[in-house]
């Protein structure tokens, strides 16, 4: 019997550059690779609190 479904097809998208310098091609990306985020700036302006608001971390114990 034969598997009606098929298996995953999920590929990265095109890389420029080697090793450390790998990097995404920009110019290749679409929509449908999931490269739209509209909230970024928002979300980015968010999470950077000021120092003077930022909680101190815990004492070690």
């Amino acid at each position: 019997m034969r598997n009606s479904r098929k298996p995953g097809t999920a590929s990265p998208p095109p890389t420029l550059g080697e090793g450390c310098t790998s990097r995404y091609d920009l110019d290749a990306l679409s929509e449908e690779d999931g490269t739209e985020f509209p909230g970024a700036a928002e979300l980015w302006a968010a999470l950077q609190v000021p120092a003077e608001q930022a909680e101190d971390p815990p004492e070690p114990q």
